[in-house]
């Protein structure tokens, strides 16, 4: 007999499988001895009260023994012979696409402008131990895109239960851990998502598809108003920096998937100037909050102990209403890190990770607030020229200037502004600065008074509320790390609704978070699975033809 639970259970019994399993034969009334295998299937922490709960779905297996897999299968066969489609951007919405091509039987050529995914690493240990930054292999390009390196979280608000599953299901099929399919919130880590996006590279390559490295779209190849293809520069040498490897131009051929991530900055220019349509859309702006996470875990567990021996880093999630805008938390990461995560050396972003075990020593999270294309004025920002006549970039204007104005702050390197959390409500400058696990530095600064004023006075009023709704989150022992702000594409890249092909120009599908259509990793691979079923939908009608 199989028979699925609900369990709302004490923390040390859902920590461990015995403990678990005699209960379960207790509070259902059947010998333990029976029961053969106990899974999992749904996990959510209750801290709302002081005492803690963990409420469970399980599946028993009484008198049986599991025939299935703890994760979908997707079969993925050989394309090598197969039409070709072009998948620009190896992130989470590029993969996604190849990978669905090949299940629905047609060849993907992937291009990334970033490096493959270990060798990312040394380009990204440059940024923390010397301050450079390249602008093609960063915290945000590179094969896995922005969320390989930072955390690996799959939390997502899409209502599409069954995509969304199928993008876990991937993710296990690939080498994350089946504890994503139960968890609440669930997270692969910044440790280990690496290797699942290597085995997900591994399986395109091995079904006949190609993946192109350190190969950065230029320009679209267009017959009349149709997309048949891209032309991209090449670096030889992939060992070197892309500031000093040789350059040569290619060709691919085939419909387009662009799937670019939200700070391919060229890439929306160069759209602006080719006149594909594009709209401003809006973004959210603000600094990474960073609590030493002892502090946070007794805010959260309702206990001067914290989580104790069964529970993990605390999470929270904060909202509310500021003048009409929405003030935040955003990504958030319980026992994580703040990056640096620019693209540029004349700028200072910042971004958060945890690892698997999210067992740092601090707790972070994005506090943004809700910025609309109509709060933004095009000639108060850089360049105002350029954006007035494309206004559709205005707000890509306005997160450049902020984070220059970071970077000039932070005396022109990747030395972060920063201010305590208390001193900055109160308006005043921050006498020195708590520990941070920042490894690029800190400089103490007043955000109060240089941040736009729409962005700090909202953020001042918010952590106020933030502060009575959580009794000592606002403290001068956490400190406020500036600028968070890619927390979503700039611009839109207008599309059919229906189709997902650009409005105007036949076989260009716009895709993922750096077309205005995802807002993570999840959401992302679920808008790759579409447009590649929009993409294919689309050959087979000209084959009819």
């Amino acid at each position: 007999m199989i028979q699925e639970y609900q369990l709302r259970v004490q923390p040390h019994i859902a920590a461990n499988e015995q403990r678990l399993r005699s209960h379960l034969a207790e509070e259902k009334g059947f010998d333990e001895r029976t029961l053969t295998c106990v899974r999992i299937l749904k996990r959510s922490i209750d801290a709302r009260q002081r005492t803690i709960f963990v409420n469970l779905k399980v599946r028993a297996y009484i008198n049986e023994q599991p025939t299935d897999d703890e994760y979908v299968h997707t079969e993925y066969h050989d394309v090598s012979s197969c039409p070709q489609v072009v998948v620009v951007g190896a992130g989470p919405g590029g993969l996604f696409a190849a990978l669905r091509l090949i299940e629905l039987g047609y060849r993907p050529v992937v291009l990334e402008r970033g490096k493959n995914v270990h060798e990312r690493k040394k380009d990204l240990a440059r940024i923390r131990q010397e301050q450079r930054v390249d602008p093609e292999s960063n915290y945000c390009f590179g094969e896995g895109g922005a969320g390989a390196y930072s955390d690996g979280k799959l939390y997502t608000r899409s209502k599409k239960r069954g995509s969304v599953d199928k993008i876990l299901n991937v993710f296990c099929q690939h080498g994350a851990s089946t504890a994503i399919l139960a968890d609440a919130h669930p997270h692969i880590g910044t440790d280990r998502l690496p290797r699942v996006i290597e085995n997900m590279r591994n399986t395109i390559l091995r079904c006949g598809g190609e993946v192109h490295f350190q190969t950065k779209m230029t320009r679209l190849i267009l017959e009349g108003n149709k997309v048949v293809g891209v032309e991209a520069e090449v670096r030889q040498d992939t060992s070197l920096s892309s500031l000093l490897s040789p350059l040569s131009s290619k060709e691919f051929l085939g419909p387009v998937i662009l799937a670019t991530g939200h700070s391919a900055r060229d890439v929306y220019r160069y759209l602006a100037e080719a006149k594909i349509e594009l709209e401003a859309k809006g973004i959210a702006i603000g600094v990474r909050l960073e609590h030493p996470s002892a502090l946070i875990d007794q805010i959260q567990y309702h206990s001067r102990q914290g989580r104790g021996k069964y529970l993990p880093a605390a999470e929270y999630s904060f909202v509310t209403q500021v003048g009409g805008r929405g003030v935040y938390s955003f990504c958030m990461c319980p026992g994580g890190f703040v990056i640096p995560a620019a693209t540029d050396d004349e700028q200072i972003v910042v971004n958060g990770m945890s690892p698997s075990n999210r067992a740092g020593q601090w707790s972070n999270s994005g506090m943004v607030v809700e910025i609309r294309p109509e709060d933004i004025d095009t000639t108060a920002v850089a360049n105002s020229s350029f954006f007035t006549l494309h206004s559709s970039l205005k707000m890509l204007a306005f997160q450049e200037q902020i984070e220059r104005d970071c970077w000039q702050q932070g005396n022109r390197r990747q030395t972060a502004p920063a201010q305590r959390m208390a001193d900055f409500v109160n308006g005043r400058l921050s006498y020195d600065l708590p520990r941070s696990s920042y490894a690029p530095g800190l400089l103490s600064s007043p955000l109060h008074f240089w941040l736009p004023k729409p962005v700090a006075s909202r953020l001042q009023e918010g952590f106020k509320t933030f502060g009575r709704q959580a009794h000592g989150f606002l403290t001068n022992d956490a400190v406020m790390i500036a600028a968070e702000t890619r927390t979503s594409s700039p611009v839109r890249i207008v599309r059919n609704p229906e189709t997902l092909m650009h409005v105007r120009v036949e076989g260009l599908f716009p895709c993922g978070e750096g077309a205005g259509y995802a807002g993570g990793i999840v959401s992302a691979g679920i808008d790759g699975e579409r447009c590649a079923d929009q993409c294919v939908t689309y050959l087979e009608q000209r084959l009819k033809k």
